[in-house]
């Protein structure tokens, strides 16, 4: 069931860059959507940078891979999102990793990178520690965020895809992308996030994963 909405002005994507970040504390369930600075953007352009400077904001020289502080990151570069260009539907994901204790990135294709920009947002910052299964929607038609309370999810990565694709979306399920983490997720240090896409040829949710 729906916990929060939040409406907002959605950004428009201008020379590669909305300018704008969004926060969602999962403890508090806080929604923040910041303004990111001229000299931000010109020191770290984008993509990994801005998750890293997200990150350096977010957490301490204490902080651990299980602290709520630590912050999951999501950015794509100005190219992102853009048509025909290859890599244009890559975005990456930092992290502290719970294998070394430090900073990791990956790179993962679908399609949630370039409909996260065309939201209205360069980078996303999750952190906090939800007591519960939690979803939390970026829609950037109606231009809200919600946040839900969710129960019995499926717990196949596959399953659980496509059951949030269609809920969200049954008629056009290729306006949705799903991020989620797999069942591995709960009984390993070692795990990946799922970024989902929808397949028009196989009629089915895939996924690209974003690994360590």
């Amino acid at each position: 069931h729906e916990t929060k909405s939040v409406s907002y002005e959605r950004a428009e994507v201008n020379k590669g860059y909305t300018d704008f970040s969004l926060r969602i504390n999962l403890t508090t369930t806080d929604i923040s959507i910041n303004p990111i600075e001229a000299a931000v953007k010109e020191k770290f352009i984008g993509g990994k940078g801005y998750d890293l400077w997200m990150m350096w904001n977010a957490v301490s020289g204490d902080t651990r891979w299980d602290s709520p502080e630590n912050a999951i990151c999501i950015s794509s570069g100005p190219l992102g999102g853009t048509p025909g260009y290859p890599g244009g539907g890559k975005s990456i994901v930092t992290t502290i990793s719970p294998l070394t204790g430090v900073p990791i990135d990956s790179n993962v294709g679908g399609y949630f990178g370039p409909y996260k920009k065309f939201s209205g947002f360069d980078v996303i910052q999750i952190d906090g520690k939800a007591e519960q299964d939690t979803v939390i929607l970026i829609d950037g038609i109606e231009n809200k965020i919600k946040i839900f309370l969710a129960s019995d999810l499926p717990e196949d990565s596959y399953e659980m895809s496509a059951a949030l694709t269609h809920y969200f979306d049954e008629d056009k399920p290729v306006n949705v992308s799903v991020v989620t983490a797999g069942p591995g997720a709960e009984k390993t240090y070692f795990g990946c996030l799922n970024f989902s896409w929808w397949d028009a040829g196989r009629k089915m949710v895939r996924y690209k994963q974003a690994g360590r």
